[in-house]
């Protein structure tokens, strides 16, 4: 059975170049606003959060490791 490490490094240098490339991102404070954002919900709607903040506030938890093998 042969061995895959060669794609290990491209896809280091290709994070490495996005990251590089994304710019700086400031980190958001307390009160301060959401960038509006859309996501895909289950049955693939689209689901912005402009479309929410209509109909009052919006909490946003996210499962960081919810998913993860431990």
């Amino acid at each position: 059975m042969r061995r895959a490490s060669g794609g290990i490094p491209v896809v280091a240098i290709a994070l490495l170049l996005t990251m590089l490339l994304a710019g700086s991102a400031s980190a958001l404070q307390v009160g301060d606003k959401a960038p509006d954002f859309t996501l895909t919900a289950p049955g693939g709607k689209q689901v912005k959060l402009a479309d929410l903040l209509g109909k009052g506030p919006v909490v946003i938890y996210t499962f960081i490791q919810a998913f993860t093998p431990t």
